[in-house]
């Protein structure tokens, strides 16, 4: 399949046509109503510092549905001792920050440049873009952030500094995503762990038809802090 150039329009091909590592197009831009266009389609960038931008659309595709999370018996004891604290969108720049000093197995650096960042910052200023974030004695220690639109939640990164953190906060969208109805949480590539807290793989079609089903429901735009 060929991999397509695109241009000034935030418009993206069909992602059934992606190569099979996902590969749907290069280049354009990281401007909201590109990443709009691009999640809400079922596709997202994803590439290295230098490089030029690369748009994916896996398959597999990994996802959890929130009612199949697998709560641990270790978790359920740490949300009822109070541990650790939870706030919803009040320090996005210091999530994705953290998330990209994260360091990962196999990866050279990290894929959340500075411009990822500012871009997905314009996001959580939109209120498109939201973090979940574990606080202990007032200090950030863990989270995560993604994009929401429609039903769906695009799950980006995350990452800790104390045991069981992010799985604090992962827990906590697992909460919200059945509150407010979430169709899925999107966690794009297949992982050991997220396949232990209850994620699976679709095929592309499958997920892009649950997505266009979750895209038939107005976004819950705004700051989503408690």
């Amino acid at each position: 399949m060929p991999i397509f150039q695109l241009r000034e329009d935030p418009i993206f091909p069909d992602p059934e046509l992606a190569e099979e590592e996902g590969i749907i197009a290069i280049g354009g831009d990281l401007s909201p109503e590109r990443l709009v266009a691009a999640y809400s389609c079922g596709v997202f960038p994803w590439y290295s510092e230098g490089d030029p931008i690369l748009w994916f659309s896996p398959n597999p595709r990994m996802v959890l549905y929130p009612q199949n999370f697998k709560q641990s018996k270790t978790l359920a004891r740490l949300k009822r001792s109070g541990k650790y604290e939870l706030r919803i969108d009040t320090d996005f720049p210091s999530v994705i920050a953290a998330c990209s000093k994260i360091p990962r197995p196999g990866q050279d650096g990290t894929w959340i440049t500075r411009d990822m960042q500012e871009a997905y910052i314009q996001l959580y200023e939109l209120g498109l873009a939201h973090s979940f974030e574990t606080y202990f004695e007032g200090q950030l220690v863990g989270g995560l952030y993604g994009v929401s639109l429609g039903k769906a939640f695009f799950g980006e990164s995350m990452f800790h500094h104390q045991r069981d953190a992010s799985k604090f906060a992962f827990d906590a969208l697992v909460d919200f995503s059945i509150e407010k109805h979430f169709y899925f949480i999107d966690a794009q590539q297949p992982t050991r762990h997220l396949t232990s807290l209850g994620g699976e793989k679709v095929s592309r079609s499958t997920f892009l038809r649950e997505l266009a089903m979750s895209q038939n429901h107005p976004t819950l735009q705004g700051s989503w802090s408690l």
